[in-house]
């Protein structure tokens, strides 16, 4: 058992893994208990936009970067598009307490919005051992609990972390996608400015949101597409009612050879109607899939903003945003699947295309939120191809 050093006041927060491994911390954000899988993000900035990243769903996120919540939050970073995925991230891990917010743009502080979203926080934990622990044993199923009063049956919150089914296998898109269709008309947030609205111009693009991100949206519209987000359940004739000039498909949590169940036979007729295809993320993955190829757990994952993407075509390296816990199996690409970027930490798959349709996609998050924008021109070169198909 691992307890948490420097804590000058009883624990309030506790992390107990399968193992039977404890942590012990201070309470913030939700009261009560939360299960999950626990994996670490990496990222020194965009908390906000990560707890709000329907990915996320069914985890709880170790931050490695020790100073958390100190800018606060705004209604304005919010990266779930659909309501419901309000609550992605069920629980969230930080080394040294938040403290009070210092930035002109904080609305509240970090703990008193994860209350509002039912988000359980633990502070004041030794991130960096739990951190490493995950890269040498995989991520582990735990619970995380917030109780005041300090008490905590650790027996038992270890006895659901060792019952929980985990994420293989199971379907989350479902549970965060969009229940309605909607146009989506919000562009890229400018300093001083905030949002824009685009004018309803330019090719039309149906974004299947399987748990879409809110800057897809945005990056989809600044580059001067009409955009019409619908269900993970839409079926083939929802979207070609439409009329789009091109499909993409959005990021999500869970495992994607569950999802493809009912997304890839969606996929593969778009496929064979020569609709112009954007995968990201789960959507890459799905895109794949649907295509022939095979999907596989990873042991840790990639999560964070600092990774770094070979793009096999121009030779270019890209420092991009990642945030998933399956890959595409490299080696189960089919004849007339191309791979077109890599990661250079691991050499996993980070993108593909397709020889004999428009279809493309990547594995990485190309919008950024947060991150950098090395791979805007990926949304550039979709659209481009739009015009050849």
């Amino acid at each position: 058992m691992r307890i948490s050093q420097g804590l000058a006041r009883k624990p309030t927060a506790a992390l107990v893994l399968a193992d039977g491994t404890t942590l012990y911390g201070a309470g913030l954000g939700a009261v009560g208990e939360a299960v999950g899988e626990i994996c670490f993000n990496t990222a020194m900035t965009g908390y906000q936009e990560i707890l709000t990243d329907p990915s996320y769903a069914a985890q709880i996120i170790t931050f490695t970067f020790p100073h958390i919540g100190n800018v606060g939050v705004n209604p304005e970073d919010v990266e779930n598009a659909s309501p419901a995925a309000a609550r992605a991230a069920r629980g969230a891990i930080f080394r040294g307490p938040v403290t009070g917010p210092s930035n002109y743009r904080s609305h509240t502080d970090l703990s008193v919005w994860m209350r509002r979203r039912g988000i359980v926080g633990l502070s004041g934990v030794d991130t960096r051992a739990l951190t490493a622990q995950i890269r040498e044993q995989g991520m582990p199923h735990g619970v995380i609990a917030h109780a005041p009063s300090g008490a905590f049956d650790v027996k038992a919150m270890q006895k659901r972390a060792a019952e929980w089914a985990g994420l293989e296998g199971r379907d989350l898109a479902g549970d965060v996608t969009t229940l309605q269709t909607y146009a989506h008309t919000e562009t890229e947030w400018i300093w001083g400015e905030g949002y824009g609205v685009h004018d309803g111009s330019g090719p039309h693009i149906v974004v299947i949101d399987y748990g879409a991100k809110r800057n897809i949206l945005r990056r989809l519209a600044s580059e001067n597409c009409r955009v019409t987000v619908v269900s993970a359940k839409a079926t083939v004739e929802d979207i070609i009612e439409k009329a789009p000039d091109g499909v993409l498909l959005s990021n999500g949590p869970g495992d994607p050879a569950a999802t493809a169940q009912y997304a890839a036979p969606v996929i593969r007729q778009l496929i064979e109607k020569k609709i112009p295809i954007f995968g990201v993320c789960l959507g890459h993955q799905l895109l794949a899939l649907a295509s022939g190829a095979k999907t596989k757990k990873m042991t840790q994952g990639h999560h964070g903003a600092n990774h770094p993407v070979k793009d096999i075509k121009t030779g270019k390296v890209e420092i991009v945003s990642m945030n998933h816990g399956f890959t595409v199996d490299s080696a189960s690409l089919p004849d007339n699947v191309i791979e077109t970027h890599i990661s250079l930490f691991d050499g996993s798959n980070s993108g593909i295309a397709l020889k004999d349709a428009p279809a493309m996609s990547v594995q990485h998050h190309p919008e950024a939120s947060p991150g950098p924008e090395d791979s805007f021109y990926i949304f550039r070169r979709f659209i481009e191809g739009l015009k050849a198909a």
